[in-house]
Protein backbone atom coordinates (compact mmCIF):
# COMPACT_ATOMS: atom_id res chain seq x y z
CA UNK A 1 0.00 0.00 0.00
CA UNK A 2 1.36 3.27 -1.04
CA UNK A 3 0.83 5.97 2.31
CA UNK A 4 0.57 9.72 2.57
CA UNK A 5 3.93 11.46 2.80
CA UNK A 6 5.39 14.83 3.44
CA UNK A 7 8.86 15.21 2.21
CA UNK A 8 11.11 17.75 2.44
CA UNK A 9 14.61 18.80 1.92
CA UNK A 10 17.96 16.98 0.01
CA UNK A 11 20.32 14.16 -0.40
CA UNK A 12 19.99 10.84 1.12
CA UNK A 13 16.68 9.49 2.20
CA UNK A 14 15.31 9.70 5.64
CA UNK A 15 12.18 7.92 7.07
CA UNK A 16 10.09 9.03 9.68
CA UNK A 17 7.46 6.69 10.87
CA UNK A 18 4.72 7.55 14.00
CA UNK A 19 3.45 5.95 16.85
CA UNK A 20 -0.07 4.87 17.61
CA UNK A 21 -2.81 7.50 17.24
CA UNK A 22 -0.24 9.58 15.68
CA UNK A 23 0.55 11.01 11.96
CA UNK A 24 3.45 12.36 9.97
CA UNK A 25 2.91 15.79 11.32
CA UNK A 26 3.55 14.61 14.87
CA UNK A 27 7.67 15.20 13.50
CA UNK A 28 7.61 18.18 11.61
CA UNK A 29 9.64 19.87 13.87
CA UNK A 30 12.56 17.09 13.87
CA UNK A 31 11.58 16.32 10.19
CA UNK A 32 12.41 20.27 9.20
CA UNK A 33 15.90 19.98 11.28
CA UNK A 34 16.74 17.17 9.57
CA UNK A 35 15.67 18.23 6.08
CA UNK A 36 18.72 20.35 5.85
CA UNK A 37 20.92 17.12 4.96
CA UNK A 38 18.51 14.44 4.61
CA UNK A 39 15.54 13.76 2.01
CA UNK A 40 13.04 13.50 4.64
CA UNK A 41 9.95 11.28 4.18
CA UNK A 42 7.20 11.50 7.00
CA UNK A 43 4.76 9.23 6.55
CA UNK A 44 1.43 8.02 7.41
CA UNK A 45 1.16 4.60 8.17
CA UNK A 46 -1.38 2.54 7.30
CA UNK A 47 -5.43 3.66 8.88
CA UNK A 48 -3.33 6.74 10.04
CA UNK A 49 -3.60 10.40 8.90
CA UNK A 50 -4.30 10.79 5.30
CA UNK A 51 -3.31 7.41 4.39
CA UNK A 52 -5.49 4.74 3.25
CA UNK A 53 -7.37 2.46 5.38
CA UNK A 54 -7.14 -1.38 5.36
CA UNK A 55 -8.04 -4.71 7.12
CA UNK A 56 -4.89 -5.91 9.17
CA UNK A 57 -2.05 -3.71 11.68
CA UNK A 58 0.62 -7.00 11.49
CA UNK A 59 4.31 -5.29 11.03
CA UNK A 60 5.03 -7.18 8.10
CA UNK A 61 2.03 -5.61 6.25
CA UNK A 62 3.06 -2.18 7.92
CA UNK A 63 7.13 -2.76 6.96
CA UNK A 64 5.46 -3.80 3.22
CA UNK A 65 3.96 -0.21 2.81
CA UNK A 66 7.10 1.27 4.11
CA UNK A 67 9.18 -0.26 1.15
CA UNK A 68 6.47 0.07 -1.62
CA UNK A 69 6.26 3.84 -0.41
CA UNK A 70 9.89 4.61 -0.47
CA UNK A 71 10.27 2.70 -3.90
CA UNK A 72 7.13 5.06 -4.88
CA UNK A 73 8.97 8.14 -3.69
CA UNK A 74 12.16 7.12 -5.80
CA UNK A 75 14.10 7.07 -2.63
CA UNK A 76 17.28 6.13 -4.21
CA UNK A 77 19.72 4.88 -1.70
CA UNK A 78 19.13 2.96 1.54
CA UNK A 79 16.96 4.79 3.56
CA UNK A 80 17.79 5.53 7.25
CA UNK A 81 14.70 4.84 9.36
CA UNK A 82 13.33 6.41 12.32
CA UNK A 83 10.51 5.38 14.53
CA UNK A 84 8.60 5.20 17.44
CA UNK A 85 6.97 3.23 19.45
CA UNK A 86 4.16 1.56 16.57
CA UNK A 87 6.51 2.92 14.14
CA UNK A 88 9.50 1.60 16.29
CA UNK A 89 8.44 -2.04 16.03
CA UNK A 90 7.35 -1.21 12.21
CA UNK A 91 11.13 0.00 11.49
CA UNK A 92 12.34 -2.74 12.89
CA UNK A 93 10.30 -5.22 10.80
CA UNK A 94 11.47 -3.34 7.89
CA UNK A 95 15.02 -3.48 8.50
CA UNK A 96 14.56 -7.29 9.36
CA UNK A 97 12.60 -7.95 6.23
CA UNK A 98 15.08 -6.37 3.92
CA UNK A 99 18.45 -5.74 6.03
CA UNK A 100 20.41 -4.96 3.11
CA UNK A 101 18.70 -1.98 2.08
CA UNK A 102 18.48 0.09 5.62
CA UNK A 103 21.38 2.08 6.27
CA UNK A 104 20.82 2.43 9.81
CA UNK A 105 18.21 2.07 12.58
CA UNK A 106 16.83 4.63 14.78
CA UNK A 107 14.17 3.04 17.02
CA UNK A 108 12.53 5.27 19.58
CA UNK A 109 10.91 3.83 23.07
CA UNK A 110 9.94 0.53 21.76
CA UNK A 111 11.68 -2.60 22.08
CA UNK A 112 11.32 -6.06 20.01
CA UNK A 113 9.25 -7.83 22.56
CA UNK A 114 5.20 -8.33 23.30
CA UNK A 115 3.94 -6.07 25.62
CA UNK A 116 1.05 -6.84 28.27
CA UNK A 117 -0.95 -3.68 27.74
CA UNK A 118 -3.40 -2.33 25.04
CA UNK A 119 -4.79 1.47 24.01
CA UNK A 120 -8.16 0.30 23.59
CA UNK A 121 -9.11 2.73 26.29
CA UNK A 122 -8.70 5.69 23.88
CA UNK A 123 -9.89 3.72 20.70
CA UNK A 124 -13.27 3.76 23.25
CA UNK A 125 -12.70 6.72 24.20
CA UNK A 126 -12.43 8.39 20.85
CA UNK A 127 -15.98 6.22 19.69
CA UNK A 128 -17.80 7.77 22.43
CA UNK A 129 -17.39 10.94 21.41
CA UNK A 130 -20.87 12.02 19.59
CA UNK A 131 -19.51 13.52 16.52
CA UNK A 132 -22.76 14.55 15.16
CA UNK A 133 -22.82 17.22 18.55
CA UNK A 134 -18.99 18.31 17.51
CA UNK A 135 -18.97 21.63 15.70
CA UNK A 136 -14.96 22.28 16.86
CA UNK A 137 -12.80 21.34 18.55
CA UNK A 138 -13.38 22.09 22.30
CA UNK A 139 -16.18 20.36 22.07
CA UNK A 140 -14.69 16.97 21.72
CA UNK A 141 -11.98 18.23 24.08
CA UNK A 142 -15.11 18.39 26.41
CA UNK A 143 -16.62 15.27 25.76
CA UNK A 144 -12.74 13.47 25.61
CA UNK A 145 -11.89 15.10 29.23
CA UNK A 146 -13.45 12.10 31.35
CA UNK A 147 -12.57 9.43 29.91
CA UNK A 148 -8.79 11.33 29.13
CA UNK A 149 -8.22 13.89 31.60
CA UNK A 150 -4.87 14.08 30.75
CA UNK A 151 -4.96 17.36 28.75
CA UNK A 152 -1.36 16.38 27.01
CA UNK A 153 -2.45 13.43 25.83
CA UNK A 154 -6.28 14.45 24.63
CA UNK A 155 -4.83 17.18 22.76
CA UNK A 156 -2.56 14.60 20.96
CA UNK A 157 -5.28 12.00 20.16
CA UNK A 158 -7.40 15.68 18.92
CA UNK A 159 -4.97 16.09 16.61
CA UNK A 160 -6.88 13.19 14.66
CA UNK A 161 -9.83 15.57 14.74
CA UNK A 162 -10.79 16.51 11.19
CA UNK A 163 -13.84 18.69 9.63
CA UNK A 164 -14.81 17.80 6.09
CA UNK A 165 -18.03 19.97 5.00
CA UNK A 166 -18.68 21.02 8.45
CA UNK A 167 -18.54 17.64 9.95
CA UNK A 168 -16.33 16.26 12.32
CA UNK A 169 -14.68 12.76 11.91
CA UNK A 170 -11.45 11.14 12.80
CA UNK A 171 -8.60 10.78 10.60
CA UNK A 172 -8.06 6.91 12.10
CA UNK A 173 -9.96 3.52 11.36
CA UNK A 174 -10.64 3.28 14.62
CA UNK A 175 -12.36 -0.69 14.06
CA UNK A 176 -9.48 -2.10 12.10
CA UNK A 177 -7.18 -0.84 14.99
CA UNK A 178 -8.70 -2.39 17.52
CA UNK A 179 -9.30 -5.62 15.53
CA UNK A 180 -5.28 -5.28 15.24
CA UNK A 181 -4.85 -4.61 18.77
CA UNK A 182 -3.26 -7.66 19.64
CA UNK A 183 -0.95 -7.59 16.30
CA UNK A 184 -0.21 -4.50 17.60
CA UNK A 185 0.89 -5.18 21.01
CA UNK A 186 2.95 -8.46 19.59
CA UNK A 187 6.25 -8.72 17.93
CA UNK A 188 6.42 -10.89 14.48
CA UNK A 189 9.59 -12.66 15.05
CA UNK A 190 11.39 -14.82 17.14
CA UNK A 191 14.82 -14.48 18.10
CA UNK A 192 17.05 -16.15 15.98
CA UNK A 193 15.36 -16.06 13.43
CA UNK A 194 15.93 -12.52 11.64
CA UNK A 195 18.80 -9.57 12.18
CA UNK A 196 19.90 -6.38 11.08
CA UNK A 197 23.82 -6.04 11.44
CA UNK A 198 23.94 -2.24 10.71
CA UNK A 199 23.82 0.11 12.93
CA UNK A 200 20.87 0.71 15.46
CA UNK A 201 20.58 3.36 18.40
CA UNK A 202 17.63 2.90 20.50
CA UNK A 203 16.52 5.77 22.32
CA UNK A 204 14.31 5.62 25.18
CA UNK A 205 13.04 7.51 27.97
CA UNK A 206 13.57 7.19 31.68
CA UNK A 207 10.55 7.96 32.86
CA UNK A 208 8.61 5.02 30.76
CA UNK A 209 8.61 1.50 31.13
CA UNK A 210 8.30 0.65 26.95
CA UNK A 211 12.62 0.34 27.03
CA UNK A 212 13.46 -1.24 30.09
CA UNK A 213 17.61 -2.72 30.57
CA UNK A 214 15.55 -6.34 30.75
CA UNK A 215 14.93 -5.76 26.62
CA UNK A 216 18.49 -5.23 26.20
CA UNK A 217 18.87 -8.84 25.23
CA UNK A 218 16.25 -8.97 22.92
CA UNK A 219 17.34 -6.06 21.09
CA UNK A 220 20.78 -7.48 20.75
CA UNK A 221 19.54 -10.82 19.40
CA UNK A 222 17.57 -8.90 16.45
CA UNK A 223 20.31 -5.65 16.36
CA UNK A 224 23.83 -6.91 17.80
CA UNK A 225 25.41 -3.48 16.88
CA UNK A 226 22.57 -1.74 18.66
CA UNK A 227 23.32 0.94 21.07
CA UNK A 228 20.86 2.20 23.19
CA UNK A 229 20.40 5.81 25.21
CA UNK A 230 18.36 7.68 28.07
CA UNK A 231 16.74 10.85 27.72
CA UNK A 232 16.72 11.72 31.52
CA UNK A 233 13.65 13.20 32.63
CA UNK A 234 11.46 12.09 29.34
CA UNK A 235 8.62 9.82 29.00
CA UNK A 236 7.44 7.50 26.10
CA UNK A 237 7.13 10.73 23.78
CA UNK A 238 10.59 11.45 24.31
CA UNK A 239 11.16 13.54 21.31
CA UNK A 240 8.13 15.82 22.21
CA UNK A 241 9.12 16.38 26.17
CA UNK A 242 13.39 16.25 25.55
CA UNK A 243 13.16 17.77 21.97
CA UNK A 244 16.92 19.05 22.57
CA UNK A 245 18.81 16.05 24.02
CA UNK A 246 16.64 13.67 21.49
CA UNK A 247 17.78 15.78 18.73
CA UNK A 248 21.15 15.62 20.49
CA UNK A 249 21.37 11.81 20.51
CA UNK A 250 20.23 11.86 16.80
CA UNK A 251 22.24 14.01 15.43
CA UNK A 252 25.05 12.51 16.87
CA UNK A 253 24.61 9.10 15.94
CA UNK A 254 24.13 9.92 12.31
CA UNK A 255 27.65 11.93 11.78
CA UNK A 256 29.03 8.36 12.79
CA UNK A 257 27.10 6.24 10.03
Amino acid sequence: MRLSTTIEGEGEPFAILHGLFGSGRNWATAAKRLAARWFTLALDLRNHGASPWADGMGYPEMAADVWETLEGEDAGSAPVILGHSMGGKTAMAAALMRPGDVRALIVVDIAPVAYGHSNAEYIDAMRAVDLGAVSRRADADAALSAAVPEAGLRGFLLQNLAFEDGAARWRLNLDAIEAGMESLMAFPYEQGTARFDGPALFIGGSRSDYLRPEHQGAIKAFFPAARIETIEGAGHWVHAEAPAAFMAAVEGFLAEI
